[in-house]
């Protein structure tokens, strides 16, 4: 009598799933973010906020291209959400800790408050992805997106303010976003009309960072 081994079910490769539109806009918030890290850690600020406002901006729609687009799997669907997060922790949790330090010139007294931004960010990822949404249009604690849109609207007043004395006012701002971050409280999920609100934002936002920078070359 032979033994017949059951079938593996079809296991698709790790690249397919960067073929799938809302993950290469993904992958482009990343890239964003990437070089907004890396601008941070040179010192030039605001072409690092312009590229974490293109990581939100990317962030935002790779979600509006997945509801849009009909017949995706399951796969596809689970792969998407996990690609989505593990960018989320780069974009709003690694950038806004990397952007703290270097703005303190590296400062140790500034390590904490990186640690717990981090921490915070991956303690809000982790939540949402067992307990997701309140409902369609809640969300449990602040979006990480948030902290980042607010940093960049904050930092156009940098000049008002002594270095080191600025440093502690983003110091003490992050370290409130993320006590909204972890909280119970329940924020609203934006989407629709608020996507065409965050395009002329960042829209507008890049256009003064630009000029502020071509400004100090």
């Amino acid at each position: 009598m032979t033994n017949h081994k059951p079938r593996q079910p079809h296991r698709p490769t790790m690249i397919s799933f960067a073929r799938d539109l809302p993950n290469i806009c993904s992958l482009a918030g990343l890239l964003c973010a990437l070089l907004g890290i890396y601008y941070a850690i040179l010192g030039n600020f605001p072409v690092a906020i312009i590229g974490v406002l293109w990581a939100v901006l990317f962030d935002w729609a790779d979600g509006i291209i997945a509801r849009k687009i009909t017949g995706r799997t399951n796969n596809q669907q689970a792969f998407g959400g996990q690609l989505d997060s593990l960018i989320d922790i780069v974009s709003f949790g690694v950038f806004p800790a990397v952007f703290l330090l270097s703005y303190s010139r590296f400062s140790p007294w500034f390590l904490p408050g990186a640690f717990l931004i981090v921490a915070a960010g991956a303690i809000r990822l982790s939540y949402f992805n067992i307990f997701g949404l309140v409902d369609k249009k809640t969300y449990t604690g602040l979006a990480l997106d948030f902290n980042v849109l607010f940093l960049a609207f904050v930092f156009l007043f940098e000049s008002f303010f002594t270095r080191t004395v600025f440093s502690v006012i983003l110091y003490a701002l992050l370290m409130i976003f993320l006590v909204f971050n972890i909280s119970p409280i329940r924020t609203p999920k934006l989407g629709g009309k608020w996507f065409y609100v965050l395009i002329v934002y960042t829209l507008a936002l890049t256009v003064i960072y630009g000029w502020m920078q071509s400004n100090r070359a």
